[in-house]
This record gives structure tokens, C-alpha cells and sequence, in this order.
């Protein structure tokens, strides 16, 4: 989940935001794809690195219950409400020292938080290390940095990136790259509007729900974008960059 700085009683509204808004109903189903898509049938221990108030893990657990899932994230009061919404072990801490044995996941999954971080390299080698021989790995990170805006002060985001860079950071990492894209691709040219040319005063995030029309119109077109990339093709364009690797099986 993405960090705004809030006091403690925020946290539910942003946990709400997270189970309702378009850009998290996509972001979901995309890791959840993937992971079908690279996960042998059966039993899987599942890490998703940044947890935030456990949106992922609440989406996914009754939809693939056979998946063990532990969450971590470094935020106190995420943590709280992680537990209390979901069945899995959630634990506190930060993605670029991860308190997990080497190999311990199946699969590991992070959204939004390896630009957060300040040593990016360093919270990929985690990930890298924590999944076992032949397990996935999942990142979803904003892109380019000239849309860098008002958004990514209230985020906490450090950085946004291109598809090469975070292909780049796989690599570095030891992981071999499966798919390699950008996400987010229609309504990027919204994002690019809203933030670039009719440039907001304040400085609040876009996080929010926008009206019923406009989130489910962007939640189908993010689920025609996922079918998309299900089929192993990238997209050219997009607010996000979405990058799944895969750690060698010896």
C-alpha cells in the first residue's frame, strides 16, 4: 500500500480506499495473476513486502486459500489493521531488511514501496533472497520521473521509474526478467492532465474514490490491461511500471 503521512484514526479510510478504488482493484488482480501464472498448483507461502493495511492479501485470501500469506510493513498502525483484516502473519518491518530465512516464500509481491525506500537496490536483493529457487517476484512502481508531482510529495515516493530501470534492478538482483511493462496506460493520459497541466494548489494525494462512473469505467479498462498482459505482451505507456522475475531454479 501507498504511505501518506495521516494521524492513526486515518488508517481506516485508507483501508477502505484500498478494498474500493479502481488504481488498487487492478494493482490486485494484476499480482494475483501473475502469481497464478507462475505458481505450481497447490500450496504457496505467498509474502506481500509492504502489506500497508493488508488490501492485497484481503482481496486474494478467499480467492486462493490453498496461499499462505504473510504481510510486513514498517508502519505500526498498518500492521494493526492488517491483522485485524486478514488471517495472515503480519509483521513489522522494512523491505530492505527483511527478518525472513533465505528461500522462506514461494512468491513475494510488492506495490508502491520500493520507491519509498533509499537504497532500492539493497530492498530488491531482499526480495530476491526471501523467495525460494525458481519463486516470483512482483513490483509495481510509479513511472517517469518528469510526472514526479504533488502526488509523490504527499506519497512519500523518492523516485519513479522506466521499464528498464526496474528490469535493470531484477537483474542486479539475480532475478531473470518474465514480463517487463508499463501499467495504467488509459489513464495515464488523465494522470499526466491532472498533474502537469491543471496543476492542484494543495498537497493532497489522488488517492481517493472518484465517482461510481469513473471508477468502474477505470476499473474495466484496468481489467482489459491485465488480460493484456496476462498474454506476456507489455504496454508502451502508463503511470506504473510492473516488472515479474523469476529466481533461478538452481
Amino acid at each position: 500500500m501507498i504511505r501518506i503521512r495521516v494521524q492513526p484514526e486515518e488508517y481506516r479510510k485508507l483501508a477502505a480506499m484500498e478494498d474500493s478504488m479502481w488504481y488498487f482493484r487492478g494493482l490486485h488482480q494484476r499480482f494475483a495473476d501473475f502469481l497464478s501464472l507462475g505458481l505450481p498448483p497447490g500450496r504457496a507461502r505467498v509474502l506481500d513486502a509492504g502489506c500497508g493495511a493488508g488490501g492485497f492479501i484481503r482481496r486474494t485470501q478467499p480467492m486462493r486459500p490453498e496461499w499462505e500469506f504473510t504481510g510486513i510493513d514498517i508502519m505500526p498502525q498498518a500492521c494493526v489493521l492488517a491483522r485485524q483484516r486478514t488471517a495472515a502473519r503480519i509483521v513489522e518491518g522494512s523491505i530492505t531488511s527483511l527478518p525472513f530465512a533465505a528461500g522462506e516464500f514461494d512468491a513475494v509481491v510488492s506495490g508502491d514501496v520500493v520507491c519509498q525506500v533509499g537504497d532500492d537496490a539493497a530492498a530488491l536483493r531482499e526480495l530476491a533472497r526471501c523467495v525460494r529457487p525458481g519463486g516470483v517476484v512482483a513490483v509495481n512502481v510509479p513511472a517517469f520521473r518528469w510526472l514526479w508531482s504533488y502526488h509523490d510529495q504527499a506519497c512519500e515516493t523518492l523516485r519513479r521509474y522506466t521499464q528498464r530501470e526496474v528490469a535493470a534492478l531484477f537483474m542486479q538482483a539475480g532475478l531473470a526478467v518474465r514480463l517487463a511493462s508499463y501499467a495504467n496506460a488509459v489513464p495515464f493520459l488523465f494522470i499526466v492532465l491532472r498533474r502537469k497541466i491543471l496543476r492542484r494548489q494543495d498537497r493532497a494525494s489522488d488517492l481517493h474514490l472518484y465517482p461510481r462512473p469513473v471508477e468502474d469505467a477505470f476499473t474495466r479498462v484496468a481489467s482489459v490491461e491485465n488480460a493484456w498482459l496476462r498474454q506476456g505482451r507489455s504496454l508502451p505507456v502508463g503511470s506504473s511500471v510492473f516488472v515479474v522475475g523469476q529466481k533461478s531454479a538452481y
